[in-house]
């Protein structure tokens, strides 16, 4: 089993996010984890793709575009011309999510579907195996520095059942609240990718709390 890091940009110093990128290049960590929100889908605004652009001319690892919106589906080739390696779209902004996680695939980049915290995984019985990626928010998306939901625990050894009888080469993806006394556990219940922004880019050595969560 994979025990994948990726710290998201959005708890990076956005003065001085060359230098973030830069850190996380010679770091750990395996892939940049980039929230996309649109103040609708979710309250808060992040960035898009001007944004992500220049990230892509600098970052050595992934990208995972993670779309908190709504209409996601009319910006899956903007995010792929800025450099998208992986797009995952919310089970509840997408009507046709079979749709959806096809036109990313015909694309040639990775797919996953996001899960909120209330969703449960059994929705998924029927797609998962068009996901390269299932990540579920073990907080309410939106804003960062919030307390990690316990239930995700239960969540994760649920998905990871079913994608072990569906298609065992789907990665599990977790995020909110991530930090070194849930990241074992996370793991131990079948994690693969874990999302740390607050507990990576707070931390004295963001290069050792990588270290530390991947431990």
């Amino acid at each position: 089993m994979s025990k994948m890091i990726a710290p998201s940009l959005l708890s990076a110093n956005f003065l001085n996010l060359e230098k973030d990128i830069e850190m996380l290049n010679n770091s750990q960590a395996d892939w940049l984890h980039l929230d996309v929100m649109d103040g609708v889908f979710v309250p808060n605004i992040s960035f898009g793709q001007p944004v992500i652009k220049h990230i892509k001319k600098i970052a050595n690892k992934p990208l995972d575009v993670h779309l908190m919106i709504v209409n996601p589906d009319r910006y899956f080739e903007d995010f792929k011309k800025c450099g998208a390696d992986i797009i995952t779209v919310h089970y509840e902004a997408c009507t046709h999510l079979h749709r959806s996680l096809t036109a990313i695939k015909n694309l040639g980049i990775k797919a996953g579907v996001v899960l909120n915290p209330h969703t449960p995984v059994s929705v998924l019985e029927d797609i998962i195996y068009l996901c390269d990626v299932v990540l579920l928010m073990s907080v309410n998306p939106g804003f960062g520095g919030q307390k990690f939901i316990e239930n995700t625990y239960k969540k994760t050894k649920q998905l990871k059942e079913m994608i072990v009888r569906n298609n065992p080469s789907t990665l599990i993806e977790i995020d909110g609240g991530v930090n070194t006394t849930n990241s074992k556990q996370l793991f131990d219940c079948g994690a693969d990718v874990l999302v740390a922004g607050n507990a990576v880019f707070s931390a004295d050595n963001p290069m050792k709390m990588i270290m530390d969560l991947k431990k």
